[in-house]
């Protein structure tokens, strides 16, 4: 094959990653942090561990869009395992990414790099995948790796928590004496499978909240564990406030009370830390 030949080739193969060009800034090592992968590997149809055979630089025409201080490669790596993706993967497999030069301005050695990438097919080139974000290249780690396969077990699971779509309706009760009272938030989802908040207060106690993935909340309903999909689920996405919307025509101390208890339960989720670049993060639902 020619340098021309060649040339054209990576031209060919640059063109129909449309989502590269004007990519934000990927790092080139992205920490296990839960949301970050999450957030990839729910909207990749394929994960792959690879390890890069080879990355030639993309150059001319076809790295026109290629922002300041980055670099375009055309990567081919072997496949090590394909841990989602029906039809299976050619062990070798080819694919676009932009990355940033380094602090001395040189471009990053992918060479025998073992890597974890969240792609969908090129429809036509079954060696060739597109990856679903720029940053969707990831340095592997044993941690990654566990993490990446932990939200995919989830998701694929018949009942993995479904997507939370917006906060429904939300009222309070109070109960017979001072201090006691339950409030209950319907979120509503995707799939359109129920999904409600709960929180339960007495006298003299810390309020209890809970997450119930069905119509009757019971004594098994429970607060999502860090790290899972659930807690994803309503700790990347729940806005921070309950939205004036769930509280129509409610008697403003009920509500004030309502909004409280929403506050117990987004307190007792924490914070949803991601390290992606803000650009590239989905957003919460709105308030």
């Amino acid at each position: 094959m020619t340098r021309y030949t060649i040339s054209v080739a990576l031209i060919a193969l640059a063109a129909v990653f449309p989502n590269v060009s004007n990519a934000q800034a990927p790092n080139t090592v992205l920490s296990a942090n839960y949301a970050d992968i999450a957030d990839l590997a729910l909207s990749a149809p394929i994960a792959i561990d690879a390890k890069i055979r080879s990355a030639t630089r993309v150059k001319g025409p076809a790295a026109a869009s290629v922002r300041n201080n980055f670099v375009r490669f055309v990567v081919e790596a072997d496949v090590l395992a394909l841990i989602r993706g029906a039809g299976g993967i050619p062990p070798r497999i080819r694919y676009v990414v932009d990355m940033p030069l380094d602090s001395r301005g040189k471009a990053p050695k992918l060479k025998k790099l073992r890597i974890l990438l969240l792609a969908r097919p090129v429809p036509g080139k079954p060696a060739d995948v597109q990856l679903v974000a720029p940053d969707a290249q990831l340095v592997w780690t044993s941690e990654t790796d566990s993490t990446l396969r932990s939200v995919l077990t989830e998701a694929l699971a018949p009942d993995s928590p479904p997507r939370i779509a917006r906060v429904g309706n939300a009222f309070h009760v109070p109960g017979a004496i001072p201090g006691e009272g339950e409030t209950q938030i319907f979120l509503g989802t995707d799939s359109g499978a129920p999904v409600s908040l709960s929180v339960l207060r007495r006298p003299g106690q810390v309020p209890r909240w809970a997450v119930a993935l069905g119509e009757i909340v019971d004594e098994s309903a429970a607060t999502p564990r860090p790290g899972t999909l659930l807690w994803y689920r309503l700790a990347c996405f729940l806005p921070r406030a309950l939205p004036a919307s769930s509280l129509e025509n409610a008697d403003p101390a009920v509500a004030e009370q309502t909004r409280l208890d929403y506050k117990v339960v987004i307190d007792g989720l924490g914070a949803c830390p991601r390290s992606r670049d803000p650009a590239l993060q989905p957003k919460s639902l709105p308030r």
